[in-house]
């Protein structure tokens, strides 16, 4: 009943925000005729191609100049800049261009001149928000350059009972942690240390104990005065992440395996239970939250981060499977079914297709030149390291990513997706509006590899606009083609008086979803918001892990599979985004300080107080809309609303037209229309009536009012979710005036 009452009151918390959010991005929009009663309607805008943050394509639209007359049909081409919030899957058509507009059938070349004039004056004046659900199923385009990752197979590790998988970078590496005053484990991101004789781990809500880091861990039986301190401390925030409520969910004791090599980890509740899939002849395992697949051969198939395994058994061995060349009865999984989710990650669907241009859209931000600051720290002087096939040298030693140009000597600090340089590794430095040379040349196997997905689009004396795609977050398009999370590669640490982890693919059972992009699920063992990575303090951390050393992945919880897809059941989500993982603080373990949660420019920054670790978007003050899950790069934590941010963001907002969005253009600029039958019409304006179209030109049409159904049943799906907290965000590089909120995909803040 408890569980019940949460889910409906966060469900009530979220719709008015919804409900808004819904108003700003229904499409037709209406603008009106000054002071003759007319009107331009803007039917939703059908892409033609999208480059880094420009978006071209054209739309529909009918307009009367004096509210009594017949409206004439057309159409209109353009070329737009992005400026999107994917927290909010929106984006905001900026820098509108008419690049042409057609209306035939008139002969009144003076009211088509008058016409198009007003358009092409008027339009760029309004605020035109699309759902990036809507855009997402869409944009179609091929993919010929995607890259293959490293897909050899971690460890896998089959278990019939619940297991908790504990991962460790390597040996366990162990130093004094003065602020504990106890030995701790550095290179894992759960709070690991040790009392006397005795090692403690706190997991799923529940304390550990053994004589030996990698082996004999059972539940402890008691809490000395060390470790209850530590708990207590860790329950204060686990409590105020629940809305200042005691958590009464009971976590679940489970064995605990340790690795030191990339591993992921399979259970289910007891011997796997087999379900059939409808429309195919395919089995899922249903007592378990992996995904564990059979064919009619007896062929056993699984999906790890975004990636396809195959054995004869559950125990291995594991072969990899391209998702171009799975078995046919994948791709007939049923959309809104138990298992829909992995859709995605077989190549030719429409979910992968949606999946891949999700990964494609950048995420934006206006950042300011004169306030945005970075503060790069090093570990003793810098260790250079040459990247291979490039030009530039990668600093190994450093709290961000901070690269060498060899030629120029420059240096380039990556903060939260914003590009920073100096003369100096040292510094001073300033917004950069270029990016180091050859960073597109960086290879998959280099740590630095997931800079080059951040971008910058344009530089004014006062801003800059920067973004960065999926990659940036650890979200790849492979060549199959699908998305996959990581890439597979091994990256090692930085290990010194400072640890700074690195990017890991494997350890974290990593899914995606079409709401929130890549999460992390433990299996059956993790209790209501017990995630068990470290906690505040200065004792927790776990960035870096992940990707940009301030993001951590939202969690999914394990007890709900698909769903995500077409007019299915809808997802519902416990509010237990909010990861346990060095919150309010920066991502690396310093020993003897804490995490040197005094670090200024870091922990401290101006102005910042919601820094991304604190479960909410910063600037949202904690609303509906920001409470979902991770925390991505992007949001500046200042201003608060997206629209302070973004450039010429004193438009009013275009209001929703009260006619059916079923109007459409071709790229001659004709004008077709799908009627309550379901049939193609084209439009004579000469006639002012809608006319049966060319069966071949209108199937063109009818696939365009396929993918648009499609892009508004997704929208209503993600309206209509109830989301997690903390959707991954953008952070605030000191002040920066930028907002860059949200994998996605989407999807892990500094490095």
């Amino acid at each position: 009943m408890k569980r019940v009452l949460l889910l409906c009151s966060l469900f009530l918390f979220t719709a008015y925000g919804t409900y808004l959010q819904a108003q700003k991005t229904s499409w037709p929009k209406e603008i009106p005729f000054p002071k003759t009663g007319g009107k331009l309607i803007i039917y939703q805008p059908q892409p033609d191609a999208l480059e880094g943050n420009k978006l071209s394509g054209r739309a529909a639209i009918s307009a009367k100049e004096k509210g009594g007359e017949d409206p004439i049909f057309g159409a209109l081409f353009f070329e737009a800049t992005l400026f999107t919030d994917k927290a909010r899957h929106t984006a905001t058509l900026e820098s509108i261009k008419i690049t042409n507009a057609k209306i035939t059938g008139v002969d009144d070349q003076e009211k088509i001149t008058k016409l198009i004039a007003f358009i092409e004056a008027e339009v760029p004046k309004w605020d035109m928000e699309i759902s990036l659900d809507e855009l997402t199923a869409t944009i179609r385009k091929a993919h010929p350059n995607a890259e293959i990752y490293n897909n050899n197979p971690p460890v896998i590790i089959f278990r019939e009972k619940p297991t908790t998988l504990v991962i460790l970078d390597g040996e366990p590496k162990i130093q004094k942690d003065k602020n504990l005053d106890a030995e701790r484990v550095i290179n894992s991101p759960n709070l690991i240390f040790k009392e006397e004789n005795t090692w403690n781990m706190y997991v799923g809500g529940t304390w550990y104990q053994s004589a030996s880091v990698k082996t004999g861990w059972v539940p402890a039986k008691g809490m000395s005065k060390k470790v209850k301190s530590v708990n207590d401390q860790i329950k204060k925030q686990e409590k105020e992440q629940n809305n200042n409520k005691d958590i009464t969910a009971k976590p679940e004791l489970t064995d605990i395996i340790v690795a030191t090599v990339p591993t992921e980890l399979l259970q289910t509740k007891g011997k796997p239970e087999y379900k059939k899939i409808d429309s195919t002849n395919l089995q899922y395992v249903s007592n378990t939250a992996n995904d564990i697949f059979k064919d009619p051969k007896g062929t056993i198939y699984i999906l790890l981060a975004g990636r396809w395994y195959k054995s004869a058994s559950l125990s291995g061995p594991w072969t990899f499977n391209e998702s171009d060349k799975m078995p046919d009865d994948f791709a007939k999984i049923p959309e809104g079914s138990e298992k829909d989710n992995v859709l995605v990650s077989i190549s030719g669907t429409d979910a992968a297709e949606e999946a891949i241009i999700d990964a494609e859209i950048p995420q934006t931000a206006k950042v300011d030149r004169k306030t945005a600051t970075v503060k790069v720290e090093y570990d003793g002087d810098p260790k250079l390291q040459t990247i291979e096939g490039t030009g530039l040298q990668f600093v190994q030693n450093a709290n961000l990513t901070v690269l060498r140009e060899e030629t120029s000597g420059r240096f380039f600090a990556l903060d939260n997706g914003v590009w920073f340089i100096s003369n100096s590794s040292k510094g001073p430095w300033k917004v950069s509006d270029t990016r180091p040379v050859d960073l597109d040349k960086i290879p998959a196997k280099s740590p630095a590899y997931n800079a080059k997905f951040v971008h910058i689009y344009e530089a004014t004396a006062d801003y800059v606009i920067v973004g960065y795609t999926a990659g940036y977050l650890g979200s790849y398009v492979q060549g199959d083609p699908t998305i996959i999370f990581g890439t597979g590669f091994y990256y090692a640490p930085w290990y010194g008086s400072i640890y700074y982890p690195r990017p890991a693919t494997w350890g974290f059972n990593f899914c995606y979803n079409p709401f929130f992009g890549w999460s992390m699920g433990f299996g059956y063992n993790i209790g209501f918001l017990h995630i068990g990575f470290g906690f505040g303090g200065g004792y927790g951390y776990g960035g870096g892990w992940f990707g940009p050393p301030m993001y951590r992945p939202p969690y999914r919880p394990p007890y709900y599979g698909g769903g995500y897809y077409g007019h299915g059941r809808r997802p519902v989500f416990v509010n237990n985004g909010n990861i346990n993982i060095n919150n309010n603080h920066n991502n690396i373990y310093r020993p003897g300080n804490g995490g040197n949660n005094n670090r200024p420019g870091i922990s401290n920054r101006p102005s910042n107080t919601n820094r991304p670790g604190n479960n909410y978007r910063p600037g949202n003050n904690g609303n509906a809309t920001g409470n979902r899950p991770g925390n991505r790069p992007g949001n500046n934590g200042n201003n608060g609303s997206i629209g302070n941010n973004r450039p010429g963001n004193n438009r009013p907002t275009a209001p929703a037209a009260k006619t059916p969005n079923n109007v459409f253009a071709d790229k001659s600029g004709n004008v077709f229309q799908k009627d309550n039958k379901g049939a193609i019409n084209q439009r004579d304006n000469k006639s002012n009536s809608w006319k049966p179209s060319n069966p071949s030109v209108g199937g063109n049409m009818n696939r365009d009012a396929q993918l648009r159904d499609r892009g508004t049943q997704r929208n209503n799906n993600f309206n209509n979710v109830q989301r997690p907290q903390s959707r991954p965000s953008m952070g605030n590089a000191g002040g920066a005036a930028r907002s860059m909120p949200a994998n996605r995909a989407g999807g892990v803040r500094r490095r």
